[in-house]
């Protein structure tokens, strides 16, 4: 179609993502309708081209970096939310509205990670997840996908209709075509009661099992330096028993003030300073005190993050978690490294997904931070390689170094996964550098 309003309206301009750690300069085509879409994946398919396309740019890792052509989705934001709970909502959509218009409606989603920046289909893409023995991410509430494949072909993919796609395209990360409509099965509306406060990491680690499964979605954060932990356990509770949210004054200062503006001055005393960075993790492990309230999921589920950062986030079989966590505060208590931010764990329950890094196990993930603009080094390789030990799966959407020989070794459903990819994408349309080294090159690239 080469009179479509997307082509004619595409630019070359450079891109970041979140971070600032990826950047290129490519042409920019911002899709209105599937039909723009349908018209530049034949054009590139048909030149021997390619196209990424991209949410909010919110990945660490080079999974939305563009060669030739960035193909942006903010034209496709619909959301309509029936009877049942099935909500069908454009692929450009981001979380934060979404969940808003949920709530709006009575409905909620049934599990959250803690940002909701994202699209709907970067978040799917990635395999966002979020917190919960018992819950799984994203990916296990779609229903149903809308996908247009390099071809042009338009497909309605759910467990009935093209399986193997719809098995595959749930944490598809964007490589099997280009997703242009989600549905998710919402729940009723629900509020969850939020119990946060100080904790010790030899406690977690002596009862992880009985912590982390102590509420309905649990987290802990553990800061380097310290044996200090922030708790959050969160359980879920009906709207009727009333709303009691933080205060305004309560929640700007701990939210803002604290976790952003004062974390925010940590870490740049920390990079003028490294030698202050000990006694200022301590400072941060004490600067958030306990507290209580109960509001609507997705407001407790999300967490403002305002300081820019890297991150590697590993999932490890939940049963050993603990021994991870005791060997990563091993070798950072032996190193001499200067880690300002927190440790971040979390679970998840198995699920089906062939690419979801849940697929098959119960699990638990590890995330070490470093801030943006900074080299990740030795802390990250350690924490990879403690990972490996176990047959860790690096996050999709986050740093690591693992490419499709090693990725086989970790995913039973990966040829799977590679059989769908050669089949919709043959030439590699959707490919880029990244994903030729996490899922080697497309047969016909």
């Amino acid at each position: 179609m080469p009179g479509s309003a997307a082509v004619e309206r595409a630019e070359r301009a450079r891109w970041r993502n979140w971070a600032g750690n990826e950047r290129a300069e490519a042409r920019v085509v911002h899709a209105r309708s599937v039909e723009d879409v349908v018209a530049e994946l034949s054009a590139a398919a048909a030149s021997g081209g390619r196209v990424r396309p991209i949410g909010s740019s919110h990945s660490f890792s080079a999974i939305g970096r563009p060669e030739q052509t960035q193909l942006v989705l903010d034209g496709l934001t619909g959301i309509t939310v029936t009877g049942d709970g099935l909500v069908t909502v454009g692929a450009g959509t981001p979380l934060y509205r979404l969940n808003a218009e949920l709530c709006r409606a009575g409905w909620a989603l049934t599990n959250l990670g803690d940002v909701d920046r994202q699209t709907v289909a970067g978040a799917l893409a990635t395999g966002t997840h979020g917190t919960g023995a018992a819950f799984g991410g994203l990916a296990t509430q779609v229903r149903a996908l809308e996908l247009v494949t390099p071809a042009g072909e338009v497909l309605r993919c759910t467990p009935e209709e093209h399986p193997d796609v719809y098995a595959a395209a749930r944490v598809g990360l964007g490589a099997l075509g280009v997703v242009t409509a989600v549905t998710l099965q919402a729940e009723p509306a629900f509020a969850l009661h939020a119990v946060e406060g100080p904790g010790r990491l030899d406690e977690a680690l002596e009862r992880f099992e009985e912590l982390m499964t102590s509420t309905d979605h649990v987290e802990f954060y553990w800061f380097p330096h310290t044996d200090a932990t922030l708790l959050k356990c969160h359980t879920r509770v009906g709207l009727d028993g009333g709303l009691d949210p933080l205060p305004r004054w309560k929640a700007v200062w701990d939210d803002e003030v604290l976790a952003n503006a004062a974390f925010a001055g940590v870490v740049a005393a920390g990079r003028r300073v490294p030698a202050l960075v000990p006694p200022l993790a301590r400072f941060s492990a004490r600067a958030l005190g306990p507290r209580t309230w109960t509001d609507h999921s997705h407001r407790v589920f999300v967490s403002r993050r305002r300081v820019r950062f890297l991150e590697m986030e590993y999932a490890v079989p939940r049963g050993e978690a603990p021994a991870v966590l005791a060997e990563l505060r091993r070798v950072h208590a032996a190193g001499d490294w200067r880690t300002a931010f927190p440790v971040e764990v979390r679970l998840a329950a198995a699920d089906d997904v062939p690419l979801s890094t849940a697929g098959g196990r119960d699990t638990a993930y590890v995330a070490a931070h470093v801030p943006a603009g900074t080299d990740p080094g030795p802390w990250f390789c350690a924490l990879e390689s403690i990972a490996a030990a176990v047959g860790g799966r690096p996050h999709w959407g986050k740093l690591h170094g693992l490419d499709a020989g090693a990725l086989r070794e970790r995913y039973p459903r990966f040829d799977e996964f590679l059989a769908v990819r050669d089949r919709l994408d043959p030439t590699g349309v959707l490919a880029n550098a990244h994903l030729d080294r996490v899922l080697g090159p497309a047969p016909g690239r």
